[in-house]
């Protein structure tokens, strides 16, 4: 009788549809995974960082991706000129892309 049981588990045919979805299944959980823990986060930090960006204003002291500590002297489309230290004249002109944070100026 065991035999019998054994043998006919053995024989008995696996649909293609139900294949299909055992491989199909486990790609679908993981595409949600990727898209929930890397895709959405990083959308929503550009984002945040495209906001920051344009709400930049003349007199605002921002930080660099580079690390320095500068205040906005103007603003263009793309690039911003960004003064640096007490010198007063050392302006270096850079990207907006390069301001990885900003404080409001004071009114």
């Amino acid at each position: 009788m065991l035999n019998y049981v054994l043998l006919d588990a053995a024989t008995q045919e696996v649909s293609p549809m139900a294949s299909l979805l055992t491989m199909v299944i486990p790609f679908a959980i993981l595409g949600l995974f990727f898209y929930f823990m890397i895709i959405k986060p990083q959308k929503k930090e550009q984002k945040r960082t495209a906001a920051m960006l344009s709400s930049l204003e003349v007199g605002d002291a921002v930080l660099t991706n580079s690390g320095f500590y500068g205040n906005v002297i103007d603003i263009t489309d793309d690039t911003v000129i960004i003064e640096f230290g007490n010198n007063k004249n050392c302006r270096i002109p850079m990207q907006k892309s390069a301001i990885a944070q900003v404080e409001k100026a004071e009114s």
